[in-house]
């Protein structure tokens, strides 16, 4: 380490003061890895005078356990109001479309046109409420031992068949990855609107997506509720070759509303993150011009009563 380096400053500071220093960001550089921003607490060891212990973190991994606990703080307020909105809204507009019905077949030719319009926005408003409660949150699903690879197979059949008809697929898998704890269809939920964004984002002519699965070693995280870490050794990435995210969005993405697409509900990557995060896991995404990759991050399934394998 370079004798300019700010790290020694720090451990000058507590040898002087004797007593534990804290720095949030502090900037390490090193020929090898480069400029790195690190979280460092360095305490004095009580029976060893002169000698002191090293806490060292990287603000990178900080920083994206910060925006996993924003998305699920988000994405629960969205649950509440999705909830009252099923509630307060549903029923009064079923009376309305009921209302529009009738005036639709007993108006006049120049105010039958009205009612249609009425009874259509009725429509659309239901669907849009319809939208908003999958969000609704009914508490602990069961969980299953899942392969993530048949989730995955799943999930590229359908998007060949439909939306990624003209995309090209390339799997990279690792076959020695053992299940994770789940729900089958969820799973397929999360993969399939990440998937579809990323099909919507490739070029008309070129485009190709890279589903990736692979195994972290030590990959621990400390995530709100838990007391003790939590391994989330299994990366699940999702690449595409389009234009890339616009800066501006990439700090709010996983946010319910937040969008870059012109007639985008802003829903999709919204409930990706509560799922993932009802699946204790984290999802991040790195974008760039050229390659977009968001990857999702869970528990491997480690054996007791969940149900059969699926």
């Amino acid at each position: 380490m370079p004798a300019d380096s700010p790290l020694h400053g720090l451990i000058q500071q507590v040898r002087k003061g004797n007593s534990q220093v804290s720095e949030h960001e502090l900037a390490i550089e090193s020929p090898r890895l480069g400029r790195h921003f690190l979280s460092v607490q360095a305490t004095p060891l009580p029976d060893s005078p002169g000698n002191i212990v090293l806490m060292m973190l990287d603000r990178g991994i900080t920083e994206m356990i910060d925006r996993q606990m924003t998305h699920r703080g988000a994405a629960r307020s969205i649950t509440s109001m999705a909830a009252v909105l099923a509630h307060e809204v549903r029923n009064p507009l079923s009376g309305i479309r009921g209302a529009a019905q009738l005036l639709e077949q007993n108006a006049s030719e120049d105010d039958r046109p009205l009612a249609e319009l009425i009874r259509q926005e009725a429509d659309r408003i239901s669907t849009l409420i319809g939208r908003m409660e999958i969000f609704t949150d009914y508490g602990p699903f069961e969980r299953h031992p899942v392969n993530i690879h048949k989730v995955l197979d799943r999930v590229q059949r359908l998007a060949e068949t439909g939306f990624g008809a003209n995309i090209r697929f390339r799997a990279d898998f690792d076959p020695s990855l053992p299940p994770v704890p789940g729900d089958h269809d969820q799973l397929v939920q999360i993969f399939l609107n990440l998937v579809k964004n990323a099909c919507d984002a490739c070029p008309e002519v070129g485009g190709e997506i890279n589903l990736r699965t692979a195994y972290q070693h030590g990959v621990r995280f400390t995530l709100s509720g838990r007391k003790e870490k939590v391994a989330l050794p299994m990366k699940v990435s999702i690449i595409d070759n389009g234009p890339g995210i616009p800066e501006d969005l990439t700090s709010n993405l996983f946010d319910p509303f937040v969008t870059s697409k012109p007639n985008g509900t802003g829903l999709g990557l919204a409930l990706v993150a509560k799922l993932v995060g009802d699946h204790g896991g984290v999802v991040e995404c790195e974008s760039r011009p050229g390659r977009t990759e968001f990857r999702v991050m869970l528990p491997f399934y480690e054996g007791g009563e969940l149900g059969e394998p699926v």
